[in-house]
């Protein structure tokens, strides 16, 4: 199997990559191929047996969309986007890269006779927007309220038709916000999940900009990476035309988070937390959804932590070498 990989320079395109390349397989399936695209150049694998090629490209720029499907891969994973915050503030750019450069992907592939690779696209919660239920069925409608969440829609909807008519076997992926993300924060707006945990356990400040009462709904890097695998090799026919659907997750508000931590670290790792009330930031997160029924995605096997305190976990543990209590 053949398997490309569009922003792998980005956290999950890299973890996911480190994956294929340590076991030579994705879903089960053995890789002889890997080729990773970014707009800058994704490192290359020592530990990969097979074939590899890693460049710097725009998929949104001509004929890129061409010369990433060059060698037919058969499993493409589509991450490249420009993120939520970013694409607000920007939204020539957010719907250059996020929905122009996943038409031109999508239009390459149907252009090759033949060709129908599975496809699987990174979506994102933000395809919902208030008012919605306190927790969102399978069957909700979308209801983007930013640039972004309607770029990812756009996207799902081209996913969807793509598929119906054969010329790709798509999966959308509606990830939870993946926290706790490693290294830097990024211009997500939701980077502040992530941060009032990985600093605080690093020993660093932290800045908080919503009230401790926002709910929204997480999975770890892990989880991610696993959703990804399970979907390269995932039996598509029982999904029908809706290729796309939210993926399980934990449902947790910003104060649980914090007592996950103390649970974990203790009180002086809470006290690096610092309060800083941010109106931009808080607008945009009220907008988000909080919790989700997501019977669809378990019934076709895909799986994700089921408490707070398992994420913090595996962050200790895949980036911390640490092992912690799982059941706070």
């Amino acid at each position: 199997m053949r398997v490309a990989i569009l922003g792998a320079a980005g956290m999950i395109g890299r973890k996911l990559a480190e994956r294929i390349a340590a076991t030579g397989q994705i879903g089960g399936q053995a890789v002889d191929a890997l080729t990773l695209v970014d707009v800058i150049a994704p490192e290359k694998h020592a530990a990969f047996a097979g074939a590899q090629d890693a460049f710097a490209a725009d998929l949104s720029a001509p004929e890129v969309a061409s010369q990433v499907i060059a060698e037919r891969p058969e499993v493409i994973v589509h991450l490249a986007a420009i993120v939520s915050g970013e694409a607000e503030a920007d939204m020539e750019k957010g719907y250059r890269v996020n929905l122009d450069g996943t038409r031109a992907l999508l239009e390459a592939i149907a252009n090759v006779d033949g060709y129908c690779p599975r496809v699987i696209f990174a979506s994102s919660l933000a395809v919902f927007g208030a008012p919605f239920p306190d927790r969102i069925p399978d069957d909700y409608h979308l209801t983007p309220l930013t640039s972004y969440g309607t770029q990812k829609a756009m996207g799902e909807l081209l996913l969807n038709d793509y598929s119906r008519r054969g010329l790709l076997d798509g999966v959308g992926i509606r990830f939870p916000t993946i926290c706790i993300r490693p290294g830097k924060p990024n211009k997500a707006a939701s980077s502040f999940f992530s941060g009032i945990l990985r600093e605080p356990l690093n020993g660093q400040e932290a800045i908080l900009p919503v009230d401790d009462d926002v709910r929204h709904w997480f999975a770890s890097p892990r989880a991610a990476v696993g959703y990804i695998e399970h979907a390269a090799t995932l039996d598509t026919a029982p999904m029908g035309a809706q290729r796309c659907m939210t993926m399980p997750g934990v449902s947790a508000t910003v104060g649980e988070q914090i007592e996950a931590l103390r649970a974990v670290a203790g009180d002086s790792a809470v006290a690096l937390i610092r309060r800083a009330p941010d109106p931009a930031v808080a607008t945009i997160v009220a907008g988000w959804p909080r919790d989700f029924e997501t019977a669809r995605a378990l019934s076709l096997g895909f799986r994700a932590e089921q408490t707070f305190g398992e994420i913090i976990a595996v962050y200790l543990e895949d980036e911390m070498g640490q092992k912690a209590q799982k059941s706070a």
